[in-house]
């Protein structure tokens, strides 16, 4: 059995191979740090910010992969401009039967973050534990 791979290749201009143009999107992921594991079950919010307003665009939960079935924000929706991510850590850690303090110390998080290229593949991911959390940006 033969097998055909198709490779699509970007060059400088960001374009296909066939000259159409690329979209950028966003994308996250959630790792619980204290277990070890990916941590399925988050709630995740996304907020477009401008002049003063906060617009919600999106709510999603992570699946058994600590992801989102697909990207966060992409296609047509994925602008230049300022977003915010909340996670909703509380949730989640309460469910995981994590030891913590009432109230626990963290519940949710906001991930304030620019996207300045509208084509690129932005990757905000939350590293995660009871009492701390840490962010990059991923590719």
């Amino acid at each position: 059995m033969q097998y055909e791979i198709l490779h699509v290749i970007l060059n400088q201009n960001n374009k296909d191979q066939k000259g159409g143009a690329c979209m950028g999107r966003l994308t996250t992921h959630v790792l619980d740090t204290a277990r070890g594991c990916p941590a399925e079950g988050v709630g995740i919010e996304l907020y477009r910010l401008s002049g003063g307003n906060r617009e919600k665009l999106t709510s999603v939960v992570t699946n058994d992969d600590g992801r989102v079935d697909g990207p966060i924000l992409g296609d047509e929706d994925f602008a230049v401009g300022t977003y915010e991510l909340v996670f909703m850590a509380g949730n989640y850690l309460k469910s995981s039967g994590a030891p913590l303090t009432d109230p626990a110390f963290l519940d949710q998080i906001p991930i304030r973050f620019g996207i300045s290229d509208g084509d690129a593949h932005y990757h905000v991911p939350l590293l995660l534990s009871p009492y701390g959390y840490s962010t990059y940006r991923g590719s």
